[in-house]
């Protein structure tokens, strides 16, 4: 693997901050496996590794850490290796969460979404859907932001609280949703649906169209981050074999 890296190279005929390039190859490496999570991830392991000053690594690993990627042991950053127990509890309590910002409205008339916190996230998914991008593991950060501007529409903040804090915690597996092109389109498109059945009151519906979104989501997250974890532990036990 080519390790050379400037502290700015060009990035698709763009140049871009050593630390934006370190945070992604990072990235990309530790969600494909290629990183053991016995692996030590040192400021000065990963500057030498790319050819880059401190500064730059700090950053990234700062943002790999915030984006639960990473995981701090004493004073050392290690890969985070996902719990499948916790993984699926952290799952069913967003499930729950979500789909009491519609029940709610479902149960109780006077109970509306505001369209002024709504419309405008719809049309940002309209913006996506004619001009979608490209896969990337960053997308989790927009697909967030819809689930809690629905929930806020719902005008209960202290549901919307919480489900930022599940967010937080199953951040780095819901990375692997957002791999394929397939996946893209249909997080888009079912976006799109959920929004436009909760703005034209039609919750029922809405309500079923939002766990299917979550479900499908759910068994591509389980089934990517469990091939990531046995990638991983296969990468280690031929690197112990080595001679």
């Amino acid at each position: 693997m080519d390790t050379a890296m400037p502290e700015q190279l060009a990035d698709e005929g763009r140049r871009v901050p050593a630390r934006e390039r370190v945070y992604r190859r990072l990235r990309d490496e530790v969600m494909s496996g290629l990183v053991s999570p016995f692996e030590p991830l040192t400021e000065e392991r990963v500057a030498d590794r790319f050819a880059v000053s401190r500064t730059p690594v700090r950053d990234a690993l700062t943002r790999l850490q915030a984006d639960g990627l990473l995981v701090k042991h004493g004073s050392t950053l290690f890969v985070y290796t996902p719990n499948h127990v916790e993984l699926t509890d952290l799952y069913e309590l967003r499930v729950t969460l979500e789909r009491r910002g519609v029940e709610r409205a479902i149960e109780d008339p006077t109970v509306r979404h505001d369209p002024a916190v709504l419309e405008p996230e719809l049309e940002r998914w309209y913006a996506m859907r004619e001009a979608p991008p490209e896969p990337d593991a960053g997308f989790v950060a927009h697909d967030e932001q819809f689930h809690l501007t629905l929930l806020r529409s719902s005008g209960n903040a202290q549901l919307v609280q919480v489900l930022a804090g599940v967010n937080s915690r199953i951040r780095s597996v819901r990375m692997h949703d957002y791999l394929t092109a397939d996946r893209m389109e249909a997080t888009i498109r079912e976006h799109v649906e959920i929004a436009e059945l909760v703005l034209s009151s039609r919750l029922p519906a809405a309500l079923d169209a939002l766990r299917q979104h979550v479900g499908a989501s759910q068994q591509v997250v389980m089934s990517r981050a469990a091939q990531s974890l046995a990638m991983t532990r296969m990468a280690h036990q031929n690197q112990e074999i080595r001679p």
